[in-house]
């Protein structure tokens, strides 16, 4: 009924090239509305021994649990400083800062649709994303921004590969579809996630609206991410499932029909 979720593993930082992993619960602050929040949890971790290994305790429970602290309205923000010719926001090292973070940056693989026609999304440097924490009063820990980073990326690249999936049905009237604009609603759960709370399955830990151009055409899709078991995994990995759909719409309908039809998923 549900169809089927692909679990997704995630190897250790040091062998990832992009960002996205776990934090404390100390970098939350106690309590925050996020209009933009990060595909995966901060739980708990642990700093004995390099290369801060991610823990073994549920680590995808939290890098989204409050908030994703850069947004998509950051990055807008960015390239319109960057097309005056002003200097990159956020690289400077933030006060009390105890340790240098890399300013280097990440292209997604994701390209920008509207007024930025042409350009790829790019993720933030580790000393962005410190900083972007520090503006939501989280306590954030140096060395955890090396394992936060690339996880955080490489599940908004497994995000726009799961809609492309979706996009290529219409491959023969958009074949280059972009991403518009992203939110998320961690706390805004879908009627399929309050569905399965009530057959005994967790909630998700967070909830994307991905916006996507489709040509001309928008187009939005609902992402639900849930925590993977640890059972199997190496230490260092770290697993989830992303249920990715087209929003409830007579469009969206249709092409959930023909995703079942085609695959036996994604009717639901």
């Amino acid at each position: 009924m549900f169809g089927k979720q692909q679990s997704q593993t995630i190897p250790s930082p040091t062998g990832c090239p992009v960002d996205h992993t776990a934090v404390p619960p100390s970098t939350a602050p106690a309590s925050s509305s996020a209009a933009e929040s990060c595909p995966v949890p901060h739980d708990q971790r642990q700093h004995a021994k390099p290369p801060h290994p991610i823990p073994n305790s549920n680590p995808l429970s939290s890098l989204a649990a409050e908030s994703c602290p850069y947004s998509a309205e950051r990055q807008e923000q960015e390239l319109v400083a960057e097309s005056n010719n002003m200097p990159p926001l956020s690289q400077k090292p933030a006060s009390g800062q105890k340790e240098d973070l890399s300013v280097e940056r990440e292209k997604s693989s994701i390209p920008m649709g509207g007024k930025f026609d042409g350009k790829v999304w790019v993720y933030p440097s580790e000393q962005m994303f410190f900083n972007a924490m520090r503006r939501k009063n989280w306590s954030p820990d140096e060395r955890d921004m090396s394992v936060v980073v690339p996880i955080h990326n490489a599940v908004n690249e497994q995000c726009w590969h799961k809609i492309k999936q979706w996009e290529d049905m219409h491959a023969a009237t958009c074949g280059t579809p972009k991403l518009l604009k992203f939110q998320g609603k961690p706390r805004d759960y879908t009627p399929k996630a309050r569905m399965r709370q009530l057959m005994g399955y967790s909630l998700p830990f967070d909830r994307h609206d991905w916006t996507v151009d489709r040509c001309g055409k928008k187009v939005e899709y609902v992402i639900d991410f849930y925590s993977g078991g640890r059972e199997g995994k190496a230490e260092g990995e770290v697993s989830f499932f992303l249920d990715v759909r087209p929003k409830m719409s007579f469009e969206g309908v249709v092409d959930r029909l023909k995703m079942w039809w085609n695959t036996g998923e994604g009717i639901w």
